[in-house]
């Protein structure tokens, strides 16, 4: 890896803060903050003794593991910090690496490349527009005489913009899941032009339990988005959504519930007061619907945001959830984008044409889509620069009636010593212009001991300075003393929060491989299961198995540091939660 990818990894790696998967749990978990909470409720699992446990035993679990280990707390010293801008596009991964094309035509004269969201250009039946693609490109297609191909990318609505916008990658045509996206295209000033509104129809909702349906109904009159909204706030159910950077589903469902508030402007002091007191409930932002619908597999959640395709094609999920509709529809429009010649934009229509055949929608049909004809949004007509902006206050106001309270632990073993370490350390120093100053943070570094480099404090210019000076003096040797490390960080948030209860506690672990200390997994897992504080890792190392296994001990995640694409993967998920 060149120094130019390690200082961009760098950019972004506190990222991390939000893969948690975005869910509407009813009844479940707690939704009031306080000294005392009841952690030992809501375990998706008792198969580590975790529902046994008692706060006794889960902090004597904590201390046995601290005590194999020297804890040394370092005082702490301050070093210069930058916040000079980072090239927006210059964070994008190759697109031939991180989105491979999908279907590529052979011999054509005239090649038209078409972005597609992934419910419609994946496997199996998420595959309508890629089937669509390959039978066009067999069926000798052609305009003046010159035979015509597609090339297909399968991108989320979100990706695309960020690679046309700074004109990184450019395709001739785009298929999103809804046309916001390209009127937000359009207010940046790039030209598109509609080639269909609607080639085949969705729709986006929450799925709830029949159980949750019939209080939604009774307590509110009616089981529908406001109904969610209004329980969310007053604390009867948890919601959440996927990143509104990112994924249809979650835009939409954050611009339905700040209309909620204000019907006329969902950008009014009523809309965000409403916002804040909606998203004080809200624990859990995913990175997409892709994540959610396996988290639904897992049995994970009650219930969740998903689009209605994915419903109609997940039998347990239909037989078992009530789908309720939200926002605008996702009519998967066909755009063309820039100044396509006559010859390109009549290649397009011609694609156009093929996917509206009724053999075509018939498929689409039987792939789950075009099935819920008779809904119509009631959301007001909103223009790309309102959408843009729905985006902005979300990012600034996401945390601001819960900060995160987050410790960093190190991995500063002997093993770390070298490229690894540096780009550990690059990838801190950038990450200080990410980390919203309201959030609480601290900092953990260990090898055959544990260093408390940084106490949690409020992550101020103050603050991020003494992070800075704790970054720029890591050093790598000894052995691998994770889990005292983890255990560590755990007895500092737990302390933290009983001064300051409402906050939301993260753990980020960022490491090469497996623990060679004293304490081990078996010894601290019950205890990180019952005060159900997320540890997100980073591996810097291809074989991570061991970080994977303690990320999904609490429905967090690990992310491969290695990855072409990784850059991308944590800026996005530093948009979903710090």
């Amino acid at each position: 890896m060149n120094n130019k990818l390690s200082i961009i990894i760098a950019a972004t790696v506190v990222v991390i803060i939000g893969i948690i998967v975005a869910v509407v749990v009813s009844g479940g978990g707690e939704t009031d903050p306080g000294p005392e909470p009841d952690r030992s409720s809501g375990f998706n699992s008792i198969s580590d003794g975790a529902a046994s446990l008692t706060e006794t035993d889960a902090a004597s679990m904590l201390e046995n593991a601290v005590g194999k280990v020297k804890i040394t707390s370092k005082a702490p010293s301050k070093a210069a910090i930058s916040f000079d801008e980072i090239d927006a596009a210059v964070e994008l991964p190759p697109i031939d690496n991180a989105y491979p094309v999908v279907v590529e035509p052979s011999r054509k004269d005239i090649v038209i490349e078409v972005w597609t969201s992934p419910e419609k250009g994946g496997t199996g039946v998420e595959s309508w527009m890629r089937d669509m693609a390959e039978e066009f490109n067999n069926a000798d297609q052609s305009v003046n005489g010159r035979s015509v191909g597609v090339r297909l990318r399968s991108i989320s609505s979100g990706t695309q913009l960020d690679y046309i916008i700074p004109s990184v990658a450019v395709p001739d045509a785009i298929s999103p899941s809804a046309s916001l996206w390209a009127d937000m295209l359009q207010s940046e000033g790039i030209r598109t032009e509609c080639i269909n509104p609607r080639i085949v129809g969705n729709v986006a909702g929450v799925l709830i339990s029949n159980s949750t349906m019939d209080t939604l109904a009774e307590t509110y009159g009616k089981a529908d988005i406001k109904a969610i909204v209004s329980a969310t706030e007053a604390g009867t159910i948890t919601a959440g959504y996927t990143n509104p950077f990112a994924s249809t589903s979650g835009l939409n469902f954050l611009a339905a519930t700040l209309y909620n508030y204000d019907s006329t402007n969902p950008l009014s002091e009523t809309a965000v007061n409403g916002f804040n007191a909606f998203q004080y409930n809200v624990p859990f932002v995913a990175f997409n619907t892709m994540q959610m619908r396996d988290a639904a597999e897992r049995n994970t959640f009650t219930s969740m945001i998903l689009e209605y395709q994915t419903y109609y094609n997940t039998p347990d999920l239909k037989n078992n959830y009530e789908f309720i509709p939200y926002g605008v529809r996702h009519d998967n429009p066909l755009y063309t984008i820039g100044n396509l010649n006559e010859e390109r934009k009549d290649a397009v229509k011609l694609f156009n044409d093929y996917c509206m055949t009724d053999k075509a929608q018939q498929a689409a049909a039987s792939y789950g889509f075009n099935q819920l004809d008779d809904y119509v949004s009631d959301m007001p007509a909103t223009d790309g620069k309102t959408w843009i902006q729905i985006q902005k206050l979300w990012k600034k106001q996401k945390n601001a009636a819960k900060p995160i309270a987050a410790v960093f632990v190190l991995d500063t073993s002997g093993s770390m010593a070298g490229e690894p370490l540096k780009l550990l350390k690059n990838s801190l120093t950038n990450s200080l212009r990410y980390i919203n100053s309201d959030n609480y943070i601290g900092v953990i570094s260990y090898g055959t001991d544990v260093n408390v480099d940084l106490s949690i404090a409020q992550f101020d210019i103050n603050h991020q300075s003494y992070f800075q000076g704790a970054v720029d003096g890591l050093m790598a040797n000894g052995t691998t003393a994770t889990y005292s490390a983890v255990a560590k960080a755990v007895q500092m948030l737990n302390e933290f929060m009983e001064t300051n209860a409402d906050v939301q506690p993260m753990i980020f672990l960022l490491s090469d491989g497996q623990s060679n200390g004293k304490a081990s997994y078996d010894s601290i897992s019950p205890a990180l299961k019952y005060y159900q504080i997320p540890v997100y890792t980073i591996g810097y190392n291809e074989s991570i198995p061991e970080l994977e296994t303690i990320a999904e001990l609490n429905e967090a995640a690990c992310i491969n540091a290695t990855t072409d694409d990784v850059i991308y993967k944590l800026k996005n998920l530093f948009n979903a939660n710090l």
